[in-house]
Formats: C-alpha cells, structure tokens, sequence
C-alpha cells in the first residue's frame, strides 16, 4: 500500500466524517464567540429548532435517497398548524347539519397526521401516474398548501389553541412543553429516528428504497414496485411535516398560516450535510439527524451573533452548495479508490 493510497484513505475518513467534525467545529466556535452559548436555557432553545428541522430532515431523507426532492414540506407545516389551530378554536363546522363538532386532542392529533399522509400521497401520485418531475410537482403542492393555509382564516392567526374543558379538546400545548427539561419535540425526534433507521437499515422497504434511488430501471427488473415506494416515502415526508406542524403550533400557542416558510431548505440542508447524496442511492438516518445539528447550531448561532437573517439566508445557501460539492467529491474518490484497487489486485 502506497503513501498515496494512504492520502486517499486519510481523506475519505475525513470525508465521511465531515458533518460531525463541522458540528463539533462550530459548537466549539459559538461557544468562544457567546459565552451564554451552551447554557441550559440556550440548549433548550437550540435543541427545539433541531428537532423541528431534523424531523421534516428524516421525512427528507427517504424522498432525496429515491432520487426525489420535497419543496411542500414547508407549507404542509403551515397548513397542519392552521387546521389543527382551527379545530381546536373553532371546532368543524357542518354546515349541512347545523352542527359544530370538537375533537380531543388525540383526535386532532391523527386527523392532522393523516393530512399529512394525503398530501404526501398525492405528490407521489402526480409523479410517478402524470410523470411530473419532482421539483415541479411539490413545487406546485408548496403553493397549494400555503395557499390554502391562508384561506383557512383569511391570513389571520389562531392565536388561542388552550382549548375548552367544556368541550374536552385541552392539552394541545403539551406538544410544545417540556418535559424533565428536554421540549416534547426532542422525544417525537428520537422516536422517528429510530423508527426511520429501522426502516432503511433492517426491513426490506429500506432496501427497495435505496435500490430505486440507485438503480430504478434495475429495481423495477427485479420486481420491485418503483411507484409504490414513491408515493410510499412522499407520504413519509408529508407524515414527518405533519408531526412538525403541530409541534411548531405548540411552541408558539398559536398557528400563523406562514408557519414554516423556507424550512424546506432547512431540510434539505440537513439531508444533503448527513451525506444523503443527490442522486439519489444512498444515504443515513444517522448523518442526517448530525445533519439537523449542524443546521440548528448554525441558525441560532448566528442569531445570537446578530447576524442579518439576509446573510443567514446566503450563508444557508453556500452549506448546501458545499455539502453537494463534497458529496461529489467523495463519490468521485471512492470510485478512483475502487478502480486503483482492482487494478492492483490484477
């Protein structure tokens, strides 16, 4: 083994490492700049945004691994958070009845999951039955849904969801609590954590998703349903940005129909930095939870430094072109290290 086979080994450790050794980078740089960066009340704070960035993340990475991208997730966020504020403030209203219908919590709590779940499945549907190219079909559902977040009260706030003890629809702001002073949002993060790696790692639906992202013509000759698992992770991302909604509602005590506006590119910041890559083939629940840390400490770092939200928005900008850019760097090495290896085993 050369010294240059070293090098290449060296770098590629590096390389897969990279989001960890940046978010280590960065908590280490904050923490010099702000001396108040790792107080608890900071903590707290920067671990609710982590959780709300790397669930819409998780939902993100099997859409992304497919060779997908989800631009709707925002403004499923804004949506969610509207009609849950929504029932819970004004009930469901049927008008051909005459009645006014109030849910529990729980109740609410699925209806909203399972918008969510329909949202995700008809961007699964208009891509893989009308062929439309990902991008342009939840760029269209991202207008639809802020739109209709909008219409559902005129552009104004829910700004009491406390519910009524009469009406038996309290305690949806525990969703927003904290609990042994970690936010409820954190728990619901690690729980889909683990749901998502078991899912791409031990069962077969991870399987078939990494093999359409990589090889779908491939996938589909080995009899595996391509269109199914498209519409299958689209409804994921939808579920996720769901949970997202109500979580973000919570925490405010209110629902604002541009709740979660640009938080997609959270998402994909969070995905691509995990070492999701692209194009689609590969991709780990792991890197990507990393991935939603690195994103978290970066926004509220700046933040407390008082930079400019415009510069915030540069800034995100130039990560995500960077991660994609290291993320070819890295495919383009491991095949030359592929390749020196099979001509040296000749």
């Amino acid at each position: 083994m050369n010294k240059k086979t070293n090098n290449n080994q060296l770098l590629m450790t590096l390389l897969k490492g990279r989001t960890f050794i940046v978010l280590i980078l960065l908590v280490i740089f904050f923490s010099v700049v702000k001396d108040n960066f790792l107080a608890p009340s900071t903590l707290t704070m920067v671990a609710k945004h982590v959780a709300l960035y790397g669930i819409l993340a998780l939902g993100m990475t099997f859409v992304i691994i497919t060779g997908g991208i989800d631009l709707s997730v925002g403004s499923v966020v804004g949506l969610v958070g509207m009609l849950a504020g929504g029932m819970i403030q004004e009930g469901l209203t049927l008008k051909f009845a005459g009645v006014t219908l109030y849910f529990s919590v729980p109740m609410i709590v699925i209806f909203m999951l399972v918008v969510g779940c329909l949202i995700g499945a008809a961007n699964g549907l208009i891509i893989t039955k009308l062929n439309v190219a990902p991008f342009i079909a939840t760029l269209g559902t991202m207008y639809i849904c802020r739109g209709f977040a909008n219409l559902r009260s005129n552009g104004a706030t829910f700004s009491d969801i406390a519910g009524y003890e009469g009406l038996g629809n309290t305690g949806f702001k525990a969703l927003g609590s904290n609990f042994a002073s970690i936010p409820a949002g954190v728990y619901v993060f690690a729980i889909l954590a683990v749901i998502a790696a078991v899912l791409l790692k031990k069962l077969p639906f991870g399987w078939y998703v990494l093999a359409v992202g990589g090889n779908e013509k491939s996938a589909r000759l080995s009899g595996i349903k391509a269109d199914k698992i498209k519409i299958l992770v689209y409804m994921i991302s939808g579920f996720c940005a769901a949970w997202v909604g109500m979580i973000n509602t919570a925490q405010l005590s209110a629902a604002h129909p541009a709740s979660g506006d640009g938080w997609e590119m959270n998402a994909i910041a969070a995905t691509v930095l995990g070492g999701t890559s692209m194009s689609g083939g590969s991709g780990t629940v792991l890197g990507t939870v990393v991935g939603a840390f690195v994103i978290g400490v970066i926004n509220d770092g700046m933040t407390m430094c008082g930079v400019s939200e415009f510069w915030q928005k540069v800034i995100r900008g130039v990560v995500i072109i960077l991660a994609v850019v290291i993320d070819q760097t890295q495919r383009n090495l491991q095949a030359k290290m592929a390749l020196q290896a099979r001509n040296e085993n000749k």
